[in-house]
């Protein structure tokens, strides 16, 4: 078998190594167009599981790294005066230039033909004389470049500027600083990789950057004002240059990573931000699949790429999920700047959303411990109730207006299409009852229509006809009989996404018969095959608003304790704030001011009659994750717009606009927009979405990302996942009283 690789970095030289180890007689060439010693930066990182990996892959190579690495287990951050650390992270640093050497000499040793300061060009003549060739030429891939159209790479230049340093400050652990001077606020990271030096890296907004009047490829400008920036930090040690220009990082994704007989591997397929420290990581354990399959398929090179890709790809596209969360915290920094130091290093320490409150209190669990009893004296005095040192946080309670919730755990409204004529019945007396009996601090009721030309289907709940308001009171009566939960309801209007089947026959199509006249800001359908809604006129506006405010009077006679109005997913008042779904030309069309108005003006006759005392949430859709569609920032707007009339809390969803939008899913996807509206629109807010464990609840409450966590799907499969939780967290939690004698249990309301 005859191999050339292009790129003589880390992923290059172990393939090499890997492959001359598992089949000796094959022919291996390495090429460079860099000098042997040549290398850019300074230091790499290996967490303890990637050092575990590589020892089973090649032990020589393994030993020699781990002769030559500096370990740690602490991550210490300073920030606004305070050195906050935490323990038990488990990484070890290493010369990057130590590291290619050696890698240099076990390659050559097992007989692969390395060529340095060469160079390759004609890439299809090299691919017709071999049976593989590999790209592992780094971020700039000429391989790539090449062959792009068949591997559709896609290149996101971060706004960020970050420039790569290295100082002789011996640093102990991996260090972190938050810096604030007249220009703006530098983040460094720092870590050491051998005896007498480290990794320095800063990084800052473009318009810090500006603002300090650095030009991008100074290096000795740059040096000169990060050396008195970080004076005292450095406490007499110098920083130190190599190609130290200031650069925006970019997130490289391929869609294909082979074509034929050639493949990518490493940073030429995928990156991963500095700030989780998983590039070399990613590239190594590419080499390891590579390899692995292309032994195990010995003579089928087109198999082996087919194995490679479908093993490796879910693994790294999980990863550069983790990456990007971490990235986009650091982008954003500015928006934590006045969090209290504990809750900033949480915050910092659990950026990727890999990392939960629980990994962490397995790491250092004194670290965690001083974590949630700062949580709980700000719970304790948010509430005004006396919160036990040593609270979980989602066990702790919160307060809006006058309500106090027991715990911060919610049950998502979910559609049950259950009901008849909007009619609810004993299905959703024992789907709520159980969930509130389940130990949720507030259960919130699916969307529940003010018209029944406003459902969403034949089986949605309605509260327009005094039937309704009964039915919904027997329900309200349990909750408040049988638990501690306070219950919610959520009122809406389908709009142009009504009149259609249930779920489970075809989930926003079309009914083929029965259906009702449906409207919509704007007359557009959301299938093409779906009925076209009438646009809204002034009159249309009126009768609805007028229906929300009997919906509203008919939820206090049935004694709900929270309201909150549906403003997402693409149903009436959705379908206005929208300019997917608005393209009016009066007063309620064109820019998003006057896209809320309608909206708004809802709301504000809804509030003012819902008692004073108690709450009212909305939810919104923080992105219609298509072009042209709202965004984040527009999201934030919206909340600021809602919070100045009287909105307590937000509930943060997103997407469900139009039928084409492209979401990206994955665990807890939709927190990150709670984040940024819970701080840049000075708001409460609720998350939702992928939330599935106590401790990834525990993670988002603690790091400030939201305030409550509502679960939907996990409450599906466990409608008493609250008490489940409080029994893994050793924490105690009030029973039903005829429940109390089994489970050992004093009950502590009747």
């Amino acid at each position: 078998m005859r191999v050339v690789v292009v790129g003589a970095g880390p992923s290059g030289l172990y393939l090499a190594i890997l492959l001359k180890r598992q089949m000796p007689e094959a022919d291996v060439d390495v090429f460079e167009r860099n000098r042997a010693d040549d290398t850019f930066g300074f230091g790499v990182v290996f967490s303890d599981a990637t050092l575990d990996n590589l020892a089973a892959a090649d032990g020589p190579s393994h030993a020699a790294i781990t002769e030559r690495f500096w370990h740690w287990d602490e991550i210490d951050t300073f920030f606004r005066g305070e050195r906050l650390t935490s323990s038990g992270h488990g990484f070890a640093g290493m010369s990057r230039r130590t590291l290619l050497l050696l890698l240099q000499q076990r390659a050559a040793d097992l007989g692969v033909s390395l060529h340095f300061e060469t160079e390759l060009r004609d890439f299809h003549a090299r691919a017709r004389d071999c049976d593989l060739l590999v790209g592992a030429d780094g971020i700039g891939s000429a391989v790539r470049e090449r062959f792009a159209d068949h591997f559709q790479p896609d290149v996101d230049q971060r706004p960020n500027r970050f420039v790569w340093l290295g100082t002789t400050v011996p640093y102990d652990a991996f260090t972190f600083y938050f810096k604030e001077n007249a220009h703006g606020l530098w983040r460094v990271h720092a870590y050491r990789y051998e005896p007498e030096g480290s990794t320095f890296i800063v990084e800052c907004t473009d318009e810090t950057l500006r603002a300090a009047g650095l030009a991008p490829g100074d290096e000795d400008a740059t040096v000169a004002y990060c050396e008195a920036l970080f004076r005292e930090e450095l406490g007499g040690h110098r920083l130190l240059k190599n190609r130290s220009i200031w650069r925006r990082f970019p997130t490289v994704k391929a869609a294909r990573w082979s074509h034929e007989n050639i493949v990518l591997l490493g940073d030429a397929a995928h990156t991963a931000h500095f700030s989780v420290g998983s590039g070399t990581k990613l590239a190594l354990e590419d080499a390891i699949c590579l390899a692995t399959h292309l032994s195990a398929h010995l003579g089928d090179v087109p198999a082996a790429l087919r194995a490679y890709e479908a093993e490796r790809q879910p693994e790294v596209a999980s990863l550069q999920r983790a990456a990007q969360a971490s990235l986009e915290w650091f982008e954003q920094t500015e928006r934590y700047r006045d969090l209290e130091p504990i809750q900033f290093n949480f915050s910092m320490l659990t950026r990727s959303l890999r990392i939960t409150h629980e990994n962490l209190r397995v790491r250092d669990p004194a670290y965690v411990a001083e974590v949630d009893r700062w949580f709980a004296g700000e719970a304790a005095r948010q509430s005004g109730r006396d919160v036990a040192v040593g609270t979980p946080p989602m066990f702790t309670p919160f307060r809006a207006r006058g309500l106090t919730l027991d715990n911060r755990i919610v049950l998502s409204p979910m559609c049950m299409y259950s009901a008849h004529e909007g009619l609810v019945n004993d299905f959703h007396l024992v789907h709520l009852g159980s969930r509130a009996m389940g130990g949720a601090g507030l259960v919130m009721t699916e969307m529940t229509d003010v018209t029944a030309d406003g459902r969403i289907t034949p089986g949605c709940a309605g509260l327009y006809d005094d039937t309704h308001e009964v039915a919904w009171r027997r329900i309200v009566d349990f909750v408040h009989d049988r638990s501690a939960a306070k219950i919610g309801i959520q009122l809406g209007h389908a709009g142009r996404k009504g009149a259609t089947k249930l779920m489970w026959e075809g989930m926003d199509r079309p009914l083929e018969s029965g259906a009702w006249p449906i409207m919509s800001a704007s007359p557009l359908p959301y299938f093409p095959d779906s009925q076209v809604p009438r646009e809204m006129d002034r009159e249309d506006m009126t009768r609805v608003r007028d229906a929300f405010v009997a919906a509203t009077q008919r939820a206090v006679r049935c004694g709900f304790d929270w309201l909150e109005l549906h403003m997402a997913h693409g149903y009436l008042l959705a379908s206005f704030l929208s300019p997917l779904t608005n393209v009016r030309t009066d007063g309620y069309g064109g820019p998003l001011e006057h896209r809320l108005r309608f909206p708004l003006e809802v709301f504000d006759a809804m509030r003012a009659i819902w008692p004073e005392e108690k709450p009212m949430s909305v939810r919104i859709s923080a992105t219609d994750w298509r072009d042209g569609g709202n965004d984040a920032a527009e999201a934030v707007a919206i909340a600021r717009a809602l919070r100045d009339h009287g909105c307590d809390v937000i509930d943060v969803s997103s997407g469900q606009t139009v039928a084409d939008g492209k979401p990206v899913y994955g665990r807890l996807f939709q927190t990150p927009f709670a984040d940024r509206i819970r701080h840049e629109a000075d708001v409460p807010t609720m998350t939702v979405g992928n939330i599935s464990s106590f401790a990834d609840a525990n993670s988002i409450l603690a790091a400030g990302r939201a305030d409550l966590c509502a679960i939907a799907r996990a409450h599906l499969w466990d409608p008493y996942w609250t008490r489940h939780a409080a029994h893994e967290l050793n924490h105690d939690v009030r029973w039903p009283a005829p429940y109390s004698p089994m489970n050992g249990y004093t009950p502590r309301f009747k």
